[in-house]
């Protein structure tokens, strides 16, 4: 597994994120090979392109399926374009009107993925979750054989990942399962963040409770089974509403995250560090921003990263993005809890033994390895051993409960 698909270290890791997707249909590997090899070098406009062209041929081949009555091929088809426009909009702050491309490519991947989801049998059912006085949009998927109150997972996304990717990485084994599960995008999540500019908040407990009384208000969910499960920075999100929200059965944090932060200190080093603790934020801002200056790549995946959070000067984003702890919450947690430890975890190595360790709940901690080509953040390569692992363990749970 030492090949690389490309030089810049973000595209690689989501070239690996889209092969594995292959394993729920959310891509083909020779497109996305294909599509690989015309971006090695990195280049963020030719990234973009690339994928986002592919994404229009597959929904064209899409609609002249569905037009003549070839439902399944249809359906999966959406599903491939939505995830291959998702992977496109990763490299769209690397022009210099990202919002102009962003308007036009992200209602696209949107209506991909509705219509895949309309498509599923029996079709999905989009909701709309209380929140706030607003609410937040999501989709409720369940499986083609069972009626009656099931088992739901709500698939909690990350930072930046498209809705797709939250279907191929925790939705679709879960309805594979017997459960239902329920998609949304929470505060900083995509069309939150996009279309309505309703970014993060750190007490993510204010996002699942109302989820959760969605739920349990439905007389298709059963209010004693319900998981929540969460990827990437959900690692975070996951136990800090967990310490708050007890109404949740079981739980899933891919990997396990204590402090959010220490992801971007794990790129910028102890140096810049140690000058931000200093608390001098003119020399920090003036010291990182000409750094971004320097390095477009750069520039651009810090732009992307720091979106959901909406703070401009590089001082006072770290500043906001040191609240994401959880260590004021953890004696709190009694959830029992999964947490997968992959080996190679680039965004918070080391974290999810820090999180295992301080649980004062019942526990579980999966490993997954270089060996066994399930390394990396999330997995990405080794869906069919996370889905067995943690679903196995999931199972175990709801049925002992």
């Amino acid at each position: 597994m030492t090949h690389r698909f490309s030089d810049n270290d973000q595209f690689d890791y989501e070239i690996r994120l889209a092969l594995g997707s292959a394993w729920q249909h959310g891509a083909d590997v020779g497109e996305v090979l294909s599509a690989a090899s015309a971006v090695a070098d990195g280049d963020g406009r030719r990234w973009f392109t690339v994928w986002t062209e592919l994404a229009r041929r597959v929904r064209a081949q899409a609609e002249r399926s569905g037009a003549a009555g070839h439902t399944v091929s249809a359906r999966d088809a959406y599903l491939r374009a939505a995830g291959y426009f998702g992977t496109a909009l990763v490299a769209v702050d690397a022009f210099p009107d990202p919002e102009a491309h962003l308007r036009k490519v992200f209602p696209e991947h949107r209506d991909c993925f509705d219509r895949f989801l309309r498509a599923w049998e029996p079709p999905a059912e989009r909701v709309a979750i209380p929140y706030e006085g607003g609410s937040l949009p999501g989709f409720l998927v369940g499986p083609a054989d069972r009626a009656g109150p099931l088992p739901v997972l709500i698939a909690n996304n990350g930072s930046d990942g498209p809705i797709s990717s939250a279907w191929t990485l925790l939705a679709a084994p879960a309805v594979a399962r017997g459960y239902r599960a329920l998609l949304f995008d929470g505060p900083g999540q995509q069309s939150m963040l996009f279309e309505r500019g309703v970014t993060f908040r750190h007490d993510w407990e204010n996002v699942i409770t109302p989820v959760v009384d969605f739920l349990v208000a439905r007389p298709d969910v059963d209010p004693g089974r319900i998981v929540l499960a969460g990827i990437s920075q959900a690692g975070y999100w996951v136990p800090r509403a967990l310490a708050y929200e007890h109404r949740v059965a079981a739980a899933v944090a891919d990997p396990g995250v204590v402090d959010v932060v220490q992801s971007w200190w794990h790129n910028l080093g102890p140096d810049l560090r140690d000058l931000w603790e200093s608390g001098d934020r003119a020399t920090f801002d003036k010291v990182v921003l000409g750094a971004l200056d320097e390095d477009p790549a750069l520039a651009a995946t810090w732009r992307w990263r720091a979106k959901p959070y909406a703070v401009e000067s590089p001082f006072d984003l770290l500043a906001e993005v040191s609240r994401y702890d959880l260590t004021p919450v953890l004696d709190r947690i009694t959830t029992p809890l999964l947490i997968t430890d992959p080996e190679g975890e680039h965004f918070w190595p080391g974290a999810s033994q820090r999180l295992f360790d301080a649980l004062p709940g019942p526990k579980h901690l999966v490993r997954f390895t270089r060996a066994e080509g399930a390394h990396m953040h999330c997995e990405p390569m080794g869906r069919a051993l996370f889905e067995q692992r943690v679903f196995d363990w999931l199972d175990t749970r709801l049925h002992a409960g």
